[in-house]
């Protein structure tokens, strides 16, 4: 479903879990900083919202969305992490240069995800204009910080719920 169609910031809170004792990071893009700020700022708000502690939400950086990958992978290799949210905005340019930063962050993050066995979770907006970015961070068509912190407890509490049946596939 197009964003166009749905508010980001709108979610059911069933299936959420309680998020007092979860350890979560975000990396965050400085490109595009007036659009990545405020994704941050709903994500944050998000997760405190639904009971994590500020002293467990742990924020980072880096230049631009192509580095959101390795970013995550570097903080996972110093902390284990129940989630980590990559936050950043591509906006289409001239040249076809988006495709292949959003083609290889996608392929980054959820190979990182797979490899960890830890929700990382594409924040990431790929619109064709700055206005289209705006109205997803915190526009018209709500936040998509808001969506990608939801999307981190969901999958949180589906781990939890998959680690109860012990099952293992693959290489996890």
């Amino acid at each position: 479903m197009a964003s166009s169609e749905k508010n980001l910031s709108k979610y059911s809170n069933k299936d959420l879990p309680d998020g007092s004792d979860l350890e979560i990071a975000i990396v965050v893009s400085e490109w595009n900083e007036d659009i990545t700020s405020s994704l941050l700022n709903a994500a944050k708000e998000t997760l405190l919202k639904h009971g994590v502690k500020d002293e467990n939400i742990v924020i980072h950086t880096v230049p631009g969305s192509f580095e959101l990958p390795l970013g995550a992978k570097f903080v996972l290799s110093k902390d284990q992490k129940d989630a980590v949210i990559c936050l950043g905005a591509v906006i289409k340019g001239e040249t076809d240069h988006d495709k292949y930063i959003n083609a290889a962050v996608a392929s980054g993050i959820m190979q990182l995800s797979l490899m960890s066995n830890v929700p990382i979770i594409f924040g990431v907006l790929t619109p064709n204009n700055k206005e289209q970015a705006l109205d997803r961070a915190g526009g018209a068509h709500g936040n998509k910080g808001v969506e990608a912190a939801i999307t981190a407890l969901k999958m949180i509490g589906l781990k939890k719920q998959s680690k109860e049946r012990d099952k293992k596939i693959g290489f996890s």
